[in-house]
């Protein structure tokens, strides 16, 4: 029998059940769920100790560790109730330390590129790490999914999940201004994984935060992605130069392999022969959302795989995705379920504000002034 997991995890709430295994599908709890547990997951050559921290609610299974935030391994069931690992990541810390592309990782202090690591703010110009060629790549070659991460525990009502919080030095990567920051992973009753991102600046900066998890909703060791079905909501998107520094303009999506408005397969025209596609390796570009940046999360983009009839609905404040598809991986990586990533074997949604925003007056600000706030709210809904 097929099951559709929300309608279990809601019959199970109206019935006053908390279930570990209902159909295989589960840990609903209508009486909160658990607190979330931590163990050592190893140690850096510095002697700190990394810590693996796991969470369960609502049908969705979440281990985080408190190095840069990451996400080693999330959990969820397919048609017939059956859990797999749904995100790529390795198994110990001594490969996230060393080879990582930014598996499952918080990003920051600036998600994406930085075109030549420079940019100006109130007339002073600034130089930030450069670790993507000529470019700066996510912060910098020691950005915040290179760093432990404070970690506190609560389960609150009917959800659980962790506060993560690190303080960026003034001039850490060429970044002014002391940033602090506060990121929260929620799982709620309906196991969706939510993410809140809060920073505040001592000096005028610029911040653009995301998480980089490497999605394959057929299981992270199943082969290719090519065969999911995509739908963004967006009829624009930033292309790129060779160098994938965003050109300015905000292209129209229609009649291009970049038109998602309707779900399509992610490798239909992966191999069309585009000039951007060519520049990226296939798809790595950011796609001008049609909604804009809003006050409360809205739905932007549909991931479903046939094959397990897993379905991932993201719905963000941002007014940006970056869709990744996965070119870079060339099988040096042996993955959590000891099976070496190849091209295309994992995918990214990360929300954001564009790429290079600093130094585009036309796109939307990423600067952060003294006595603001930044947020920012991305939630990831999962069904099947």
């Amino acid at each position: 029998m097929e099951l559709n997991r929300r309608t279990v995890i809601a019959g199970a709430a109206a019935a006053g059940i908390a279930a570990t295994a209902l159909g295989g599908v589960a840990e609903a709890s209508t009486s909160g769920g658990k607190k979330p547990t931590k163990k050592v997951f190893g140690t850096l050559a510095d002697g700190t100790e990394v810590h693996l921290w796991s969470l369960a609610n609502g049908g969705t299974r979440l281990k985080v560790l408190d190095y840069g935030g990451i996400v080693q391994s999330l959990e969820i069931p397919d048609r017939r109730g059956r859990y797999t690992n749904v995100s790529l990541g390795f198994d110990n810390i001594e490969d996230y330390v060393a080879k990582s592309p930014y598996f499952g990782a918080l990003i920051g202090r600036f998600g994406n590129r930085i075109g030549k690591g420079q940019f100006t703010l109130d007339g002073k110009s600034y130089q930030v790490d450069v670790n993507d060629g000529a470019n700066s790549l996510h912060g910098g070659s020691k950005g915040f999914d290179k760093h432990v991460w404070s970690v506190e525990p609560f389960a609150k009502g009917s959800d659980v999940g962790l506060y993560l919080r690190y303080t960026s030095a003034d001039g850490e990567m060429g970044y002014p201004g002391t940033l602090k920051v506060k990121v929260t992973y929620t799982l709620t009753r309906h196991g969706d994984w939510r993410i809140d991102y809060e920073a505040t600046t001592d000096k005028a900066t610029v911040v653009n935060l995301t998480n980089h998890v490497y999605w394959n909703l057929a299981g992270e060791s199943s082969g290719t992605i090519y065969d999911h079905e995509l739908e963004i909501d967006a009829a624009r998107y930033t292309p790129v130069d060779s160098g994938l520094i965003p050109t300015g303009e905000l292209a129209r999506v229609a009649g291009t392999p970049f038109d998602f408005r309707r779900a399509k397969t992610v490798g239909e025209d992966i191999r069309v022969a585009h000039q951007q596609l060519l520049y990226g390796k296939g798809l790595d570009h950011n796609w001008v959302l049609d909604k804009g940046i809003t006050s409360r999360p809205a739905p932007v983009a549909t991931l479903r795989d046939p094959s397990s009839g897993r379905t991932l609905t993201i719905s963000t404040t941002e007014p940006g995705l970056q869709f990744y598809s996965g070119n870079f991986l060339d099988g040096t990586l042996v993955g959590s379920g000891g099976t070496v990533y190849r091209q295309g074997d994992g995918m990214c949604l990360e929300t954001q504000h564009f790429p290079d925003s600093p130094n585009k007056p036309n796109f939307p600000s990423t600067v952060l002034r003294p006595g603001q706030t930044y947020r920012s709210t991305t939630v990831h809904s999962f069904d099947c």
